[in-house]
């Protein structure tokens, strides 16, 4: 169960994550590790959250990085929906591992960004060497670890390692409007196109298509579906309940 180091809260279908250890600048160690594996099971098995938001505590660091050999962004990736990182300071290490694992990152103008790993003789061990050239390309990625270079929010944004940059003070406000424009949506549907996005990355083009394909002929079979339909005949916001 979340405790000390982490923070759970929910509010109108929104799963609300906080990492807890700002006098530590929310540096993973084993307690934290083991309440966000907790929490993170928690999330997939309630129905009623649609959407994950997860932040740092205070206004300096997101995750500045881990003192264990963590499974903290395994855990998050796990998450079958979608996950919006509100990113409140400098990502770094494996706190930028971790923010690789959400599905959106939205970041305070003052962050940084890094993987340092190399400068003391080791190697991304949460995802990094994976989940950054998918997100930004082969050579802006072994650029960025090979020379272990500290990047800010804007330099984050120009190479598509963050979708937008706003004012400390603005971002949990932007967050939670982006969390609301998801939870309008058809939950399930939500959950069926992060699962065909992520499995068809490792999918042949052919495989990928018949998997979306696959996926969408289930959603048939829901209330959602005959929601949606049926709210768009009415002219009016679909109510969906996830079923």
């Amino acid at each position: 169960m979340p405790g000390d180091t982490v923070l759970y809260t929910k509010k109108e279908h929104i799963a609300f994550i906080t990492l807890n250890r700002p006098e530590q600048d929310n540096i993973i160690n084993q307690q934290l590790a083991q309440e966000m594996g907790e929490v993170c099971s928690l999330v997939n098995q309630d129905d009623d959250i649609y959407v994950v938001v997860i932040t740092g505590a205070g206004d300096k660091v997101f995750c500045g990085g881990s003192e264990v050999n963590s499974n903290v962004a395994a855990a998050v990736a796990g998450i079958d929906r979608p996950v919006i990182a509100a990113i409140n300071g400098d990502a770094l290490g494996e706190g930028l591992e971790l923010a690789l694992s959400c599905d959106i990152r939205l970041t305070s103008d003052g962050a940084r960004f890094g993987l340092p790993q190399v400068a003391a003789g080791t190697i991304p061990i949460s995802g990094g060497t994976q989940r950054l050239p998918r997100l930004i390309g082969k050579g802006k990625a072994l650029e960025l670890i090979f020379t272990a270079e500290t990047i800010d929010a804007e330099k984050a944004l120009e190479i598509g390692l963050v979708s937008k940059v706003v004012p400390q003070e603005d971002l949990a406000s932007e967050v939670e409007t982006l969390a609301q424009n998801l939870v309008s949506k058809a939950p399930i549907s939500l959950r069926f196109v992060k699962e065909a996005v992520n499995k068809g990355m490792d999918l042949t083009l052919e495989q990928g298509l018949r998997l979306e394909a696959d996926l969408y002929l289930l959603l048939h079979t829901t209330g959602d579906r005959t929601e949606g339909i049926r709210a768009f005949l009415e002219k009016r916001p679909p109510k969906f309940k996830g079923k």
